[in-house]
């Protein structure tokens, strides 16, 4: 992607690279958007690395990603809606998403308490973007009708290997043979 200077068009959410930390950007700021990953944006704005999440992408003037999950009024999370969304996360160097990467190992749901477990690995122990991308496991998955809360835990056992990947995602990377 060429880079490119947008302003923004509201206070836009964002993360910073690699810690995860929140940063919120103002409205009428000019951000540079160096890179367009797996429907995330990676900018740049006061000398700082931001991730800006694909649904607050309007807030950019991008078009966002759309999470639009009907409630169906049970009061229930829906594990159908929970894995779509995890389908719809990114890793950042390799555009497959994290469930077709096999990086998300269990998903638990306590409907009682409306919270969503999830245990989830990295391709590499060492990847500095794993606050990142699990901060973007709970932003996007606390959009999820009923859900109240999210926790993620990064776990390294068992370690993660390309047998995992779905194989769509093995012939997507050129792993498949």
């Amino acid at each position: 992607m060429e880079q490119r200077m947008l302003v923004t068009q509201r206070e836009c959410p964002s993360r910073l690279v690699p810690s995860g930390e929140p940063v919120m950007i103002p409205k009428d700021v000019f951000i540079n958007v160096v890179q367009d990953l797996g429907g995330n944006y990676t900018v740049i704005w006061q000398g700082k690395m931001l991730r800006i999440d694909g649904t607050d992408a309007d807030a950019v003037g991008l078009q966002p990603t759309l999470l639009d999950f009907k409630d169906d009024g049970s009061g229930s999370i829906s594990r159908e809606q929970i894995e779509q969304t995890l389908d719809s996360i990114y890793d950042p160097e390799i555009p497959i998403s994290l469930l077709q990467l096999g990086l998300i190992y269990d998903i638990a749901i306590d409907q009682e308490q409306g919270k969503v477990s999830i245990k989830m690995t990295l391709t590499a122990p060492g990847c500095g973007m794993g606050p990142v991308l699990v901060n973007d496991v709970q932003y996007r998955v606390s959009k999820v009708p009923n859900v109240k809360a999210v926790e993620v835990e990064l776990v390294f056992d068992p370690p993660w290997s390309k047998e995992m990947m779905s194989e769509e995602a093995q012939l997507e990377a050129g792993l498949f043979f």
